[in-house]
This record gives C-alpha cells, sequence and structure tokens, in this order.
C-alpha cells in the first residue's frame, strides 16, 4: 500500500469540501475522539462521495503528521483523558508533500500471499525527512495469527518530486531477510511515469501490473542478454588485461573494480 498527502489529484478547496462534510458525519453522531472519514473523489467531475468512518487513526496517519507537524497519537490519547485539542481547524497548515509505503511482510511475485517466518536481517533506512513506524527486529518472528505489516515507512519533502526521491533512497536502503516483504514491488512504482505524473485512480495497480507484463521479457530473452553482457565482459576483462601487461591502459584500478563489482551483483 502507499499513502500520500496531500493527493497529487485534490486541490485545496475540495479538501476544504471534504473536511466540512467529514465534521458533520462526526457531529451527527455525536462522535468525540480520533476518527477518520473517507471518501472517493470521482475523475470526472470532481465530486466526492462518502465510503466509511473508522472510529480510529488510519495506518495512513504518519503523512498527515509529515505535513501538518501535528502529533496526532499525542491529540487522541489527550482527547481519551478529557482534554481538548491543542489546535484549531484554523491551525492546520499543509506544507511538503509525504508518501507512505507500507512494507507487509506479503510476496508480490505470488499474488501478495502472506510470507510468514523469521527475520534473519534488517537495515532500516534513515536520513533527513524518512521516518520508519515499525516493531520487529533481527530474530523476530511474523506470525500467520496476526496482520503482517512489518512497518509504516513514510518519506517527507519539500514537494512531490522530492518526497519520491527519497522514498526511492529510503527503499535502497531497507533490507529485511529471511522473509519475502512489499520492499521488492515499492521502487518499481516509484519509477512508474504514471504514478511520477500524479495520474492516479482506484485502477492504478491493474494498469501498472498490465504495464509491467508488457514491458517484461521472456525467458529465453533474459538468458540470452545475461550471455550476451557475460561474454562482453570476459571480453573487456581480456582487453584490460592485455592492456594493463603493454603498460596502454590508463583506467584506475578504482574504476576497474567498481565496475566489475557491479558487473558480479547484476548477475
Amino acid at each position: 500500500m502507499i499513502e500520500e498527502a496531500p493527493s497529487p489529484i485534490n486541490s485545496a478547496k475540495l479538501r476544504k469540501e471534504m473536511g466540512e462534510c467529514a465534521v458533520k458525519v462526526a457531529k451527527a453522531v455525536n462522535y468525540v475522539g480520533a476518527g477518520t472519514v473517507e471518501f472517493l473523489v470521482s475523475d470526472l467531475d470532481k465530486s466526492f462521495y462518502f465510503l466509511e468512518m473508522n472510529t480510529r487513526l488510519q495506518v495512513e496517519h504518519p503523512v498527515t503528521e509529515l505535513v501538518t507537524g501535528i502529533d496526532l497519537v499525542r491529540e487522541q490519547i489527550n482527547v481519551a483523558w478529557g482534554e481538548k485539542l491543542s489546535f484549531t481547524q484554523d491551525d492546520i497548515k499543509l506544507t511538503g508533500h509525504a508518501i507512505e509505503c507500507r512494507v507487509y511482510a506479503e510476496d508480490p511475485d505470488a499474488n501478495f500471499m502472506p510470507s510468514p517466518g523469521t527475520i534473519t536481517r534488517l537495515r532500516l533506512p534513515q536520513g533527513p525527512g524518512v521516518r520508519d513506524d515499525g516493531g520487529v527486529y533481527e530474530g523476530c518472528e511474523v506470525s500467520i495469527y496476526y496482520d503482517p505489516m512489518i512497518s509504516k515507512l513514510a518519506v517527507y519533502g519539500k514537494d512531490r518530486p522530492e518526497a519520491i526521491d527519497r522514498m526511492r533512497r529510503a527503499l535502497a536502503e531497507y533490507e529485511v531477510g529471511g522473509i519475502k516483504t512489499t520492499l521488492a514491488f515499492f521502487p518499481e512504482v516509484m519509477n512508474d511515469a504514471v504514478f511520477i505524473e500524479g495520474n492516479l485512480d482506484t485502477g492504478f495497480i491493474t494498469g501498472f501490473n498490465e504495464r509491467k507484463k508488457a514491458v517484461e521479457p521472456d525467458e529465453a530473452t533474459r538468458d540470452m542478454a545475461a550471455v550476451a553482457a557475460a561474454l562482453a565482459y570476459k571480453q573487456r576483462q581480456k582487453s584490460v588485461s592485455v592492456a594493463a601487461a603493454s603498460g596502454e591502459t590508463k583506467t584506475s584500478k578504482w574504476a576497474l573494480t567498481g565496475r566489475m563489482s557491479a558487473m558480479n551483483n547484476r548477475f
């Protein structure tokens, strides 16, 4: 799952209208406490329709916290304690852009089937604008009896392109060993042209899978490419060896080592 705030398709006016409607929904049932009202927005005329209300914070709450600077969990606890919110609606200002990827113990190559097991390695991303809300550790067992979510990886940037770049970097640093996870799926989405353009709707994943299938080479083509690359690599190594023996090479050993490492990692 991938969440964003603000949504690329939602204008400030539309968000304001949905917010006012959400308040009416809560007042209609005398609701007190944290809650999330969800709507679906039409691509045709940007009209919106009530979907459901969850009487709690959503899993997506980190994206809201990042663009508003408000600690929603703290506010939820304070309200439950009988206190009032520390802010009004007029105090809320949206700044920048946030994206969240829900890291699940699921296999993207097997229709996202659960992948329970023991986490043998865990390396979390760090750096400016990166937030990971997780509760697992190396040696931890992901059970079949509970939700397979491992963490909520969220990033913040001054705008959407920066947020996407930060998410790419964070995903490249994130490592989970011992089980299959959705970490293999998200980088492909972050590099998808339709996602980058922000043309998102409820059919995005279906369209994404179709685009991916259309460009994926068959097994024979992949094998031929691997053989061709290996032969080309071997020929380059031979040329480098001959040049080195004759003292004609001007390529540094650092560069050669880097190229060899990159080739070995690819195959």
